[in-house]
């Protein structure tokens, strides 16, 4: 493989095993977030806006320390990263729980997790694929780690709901903080040979070539407007639903096992994203998504909601919901090669968490000057379109280059 600093790989299996039960960690825990924002609010006497700034603030700093955590991790490999991550998680969601201010709870809730997520997820994960699995199963392998992180919403979301339930959600939180620690004994099994202080110097590319023949680059441009698309989308409705769900009259378990059909059926939507993109066109996978999305939420919005409508749009959501994320990282390293891939996925996963702070932060923003979410409903249906725009030009060819470094 071009650029794999290492002179072993690890196996397949043990990539996938472990990289897929962090990812199911670390996501699982995430995507549960939208249930504590009335309990934490009610509890604090704090607005929805206080509680979405903090989860924005999460967002944005997950994706800016993406960068940082992709450099390292391609650098002396996945595991110091990964146990990094797993510290800051559980100090993150123990702080979390004792937070009395509304800085404190962005501190934690948002600096530290995002700090921690940072470490623990796609980028990180998907570098360590890149550089142990071969190019003609890339694609698959990162569609397996994408479907794990959507059964850990299925799993953990409703395990979240019932833990705040019996215990409370400042004890929801402790147990877990202790339970992120597991992605410690995990990290052990993407410990990469080879992965030493000279590592960087068998490259063919410094971190500043690599940056700039990415940003003079069209497609990784496209790639970056159709990521944010991504992150507005799926965070509002991650973090905002259960609310609107609830003001519209329906019970909170409604809203837990809507969020749980998501992470069920987008673990098929992602293995099938990922599969597709061994055999189709990656930037016409990525445009049916955006624009599928863009049509579900219209027809959630016109039809009269129930916990049926709820339940059909939650499904056909989750079918769409990561599936953005196997052929976008593969057309990366399909462009560019893996030796900068955690760091250059980084990058564009940063453009999707600042879609991911724009879109919690004015659902709080836009709800409490205008009592209804209905306004960023709207402005997610023409996102989705455009972004199904922005992807079809999308060249997916390995770089030329000799042409790039010229500017082509």
């Amino acid at each position: 493989m071009p650029g794999n600093p290492t002179t072993k790989t690890l196996s397949m299996t043990q990539v996938l095993l472990c990289g897929a039960a962090i990812v199911t960690l670390s996501m699982g825990i995430r995507h549960g977030f939208g249930l504590w924002l009335q309990p934490v609010t009610q509890s604090q006497g704090w607005s929805r806006e206080t509680f979405a700034f903090a989860i924005a603030i999460q967002n944005l700093v997950w994706g800016f320390s993406g960068i940082f955590a992709g450099m390292l991790a391609d650098r002396f490999g996945a595991f110091r990263v990964i146990l990094g991550g797993a510290v800051l998680y559980a100090l993150g969601l123990l702080g979390m729980a004792h937070a009395s201010t509304p800085f404190l709870f962005s501190v934690t809730a948002g600096v530290l997790i995002g700090m921690a997520q940072a470490g623990t997820t796609y980028a990180v994960i998907y570098g360590v694929i890149g550089r142990n699995v071969a190019a003609d199963k890339r694609s698959w392998a990162m569609g397996i780690a994408a479907a794990a992180g959507s059964f850990g919403q299925f799993l953990m979301v409703p395990t979240e709901g019932f833990l705040i339930s019996s215990f409370g959600w400042k004890e929801a939180l402790m147990m877990l903080g202790l339970a992120s620690l597991l992605m410690v004994p995990l990290a052990t099994g993407l410990r990469e040979p080879g992965f030493a202080g000279h590592a960087a110097g068998q490259r063919q590319q410094s971190i500043f070539q690599a940056l700039s023949e990415a940003f003079r680059y069209p497609s990784f441009q496209l790639l970056m407007a159709g990521y944010f698309v991504c992150g507005f989308q799926v965070v509002f409705i991650g973090v905002h639903m259960p609310s609107y769900l609830r003001d519209k009259g329906l019970s909170p378990q409604v809203a837990s096992y809507a969020l749980a059909l998501i992470g069920l059926f987008n673990v098929f939507g992602t293995y099938a994203a990922g599969a597709l993109g061994q055999r189709l066109q990656k930037k016409n996978i990525l445009a049916f998504i955006y624009l599928a999305r863009a049509i579900a939420i219209s027809l959630f919005l016109l039809v009269p909601l129930s916990p049926a409508s709820v339940y059909v749009f939650s499904s056909v959501m989750g079918l769409l919901w990561l599936s953005t994320v196997p052929p976008t990282n593969a057309t990366v390293a399909q462009i560019f090669g893996v030796a900068h891939l955690s760091m250059l996925s980084g990058f564009v996963f940063f453009s999707h968490q600042i879609g991911s702070f724009m879109g919690v932060w004015l659902g709080g923003y836009l709800y409490d000057r205008t009592g209804s979410y209905n306004l960023v409903w709207y402005i997610a249906i023409v996102l989705g379109v455009l972004a199904a725009l922005v992807n079809l030009p999308i060249k997916e060819a390995s770089i030329n280059r000799k042409d790039a470094l010229q500017g082509a």
